[in-house]
Order: structure tokens, then sequence, then C-alpha cells
């Protein structure tokens, strides 16, 4: 009877301990940045095919001319790809190049999804088969990237753009530009 009551006070502590472990977990801030491992590193190889007929397709060798630019992660079935159009377009009227992966998409797709929700792109390429987008160490749409005058990404934006977001952005396109001209 004794083994069995320190038993079952050793078990009330244990779960006691624990749960205090949880409570104070959670009330610890929640860190929401998730930091890139490709961030200060060159574009990966790539060459996509054009995603629409009036667009041209888009390689890494597209992003090494001297010019910082948005690379935008985006797939016509993609509801917060909807949702960050009105922010692509305010960047693009700000002075902002932005060229797009079309992730997983149709030809037909794309285009529809651009005649309603507008067209920011310089250039989109088709990525069939997320292989780009993998590869950039972006793991869902939309995802945007500051991509300096040499190809190198500076800065990784997950989600989708809200209008909180479209001032920090442009803070860091012209941060890349910077860059490249101190390089």
């Amino acid at each position: 009877m004794r083994r069995l009551r320190i038993f079952l006070w050793a078990l009330v502590a244990v779960v006691g301990g624990l749960f205090a472990l949880f409570a104070y977990q959670l009330g610890q801030p929640k860190d929401e940045f998730v930091e890139s491992a490709m961030i200060g590193e060159p574009l990966p190889a790539f060459d996509l095919r054009p995603a629409v007929g009036d667009r041209p397709g888009l390689a890494n060798t597209d992003l090494a001319d001297g010019r910082a630019r948005l690379v935008n992660i985006f797939a016509s079935w993609c509801i917060p790809c909807r949702v960050e159009a009105p922010q692509l377009e305010a960047l693009r009227q700000s002075g902002a190049e932005i060229v797009g992966i079309a992730i997983r998409d149709r030809p037909e797709d794309v285009a529809g999804f651009l005649q309603i929700y507008g067209n920011p792109f310089t250039a989109i390429g088709a990525d069939d088969i997320s292989a780009v987008q993998l590869s950039l160490g972006s793991s869902g749409v939309p995802e945007t990237f500051v991509i300096d005058g040499r190809g190198v990404i500076r800065y990784q934006h997950i989600g989708d753009i809200r209008p909180e977001h479209v001032q920090t952005i442009l803070y860091e396109l012209r941060e890349a530009e910077l860059t490249e001209r101190g390089a």
C-alpha cells in the first residue's frame, strides 16, 4: 500500500511538472520569422519556360544582370496569392521590378488569374514540379524574394504580402540595390 501511494505521488509530480513546462512554453512569445538558409546565397541554376504566352520565361541568369528585383512565387489556385495581388501592384507602382514563378499550374489558369487579379510581372516562369521553388528554400505559396543584381538572395518574405509589409519589402529592395552599387 505504501509503495502504491509513493508511486501515485511520483506520478502526480511528473504530470504536474509536465503541465508546468507546457504552461511556461505557451506563455513565451512565439518567433514567427523563419530564416532561410538561402539568404546570402546565389540563386540555384534554373531555366523555366514561359508560364503564359505574353511574358517570357525565367532563368537564374536573367536575375544576375545588375538590377535588383523581386521574385514572387505564386499559383492561380492559391487564395493568399489573390489577397496579395493589390500589394504586388503597389510594389510595381513604387518602382519594383517583379518576376514570377508559377507553381504547378496550367497556362490557361495562370492567364485567367492574371486577367482577374492583375499582372505586375515582367516575366513568369512555369515551375511544373516545384523544383525551383524547393531549391530556393520556399515551402509554400506565396513567397517573395529580394534578389540583388548579381543573383544573390537578400531577403525572403514568407506568406502573402499585406499592406503593412510593402514598405519593408521596398526597403529591402533598396538595400539590395545599394549593396549592388557598393560591390
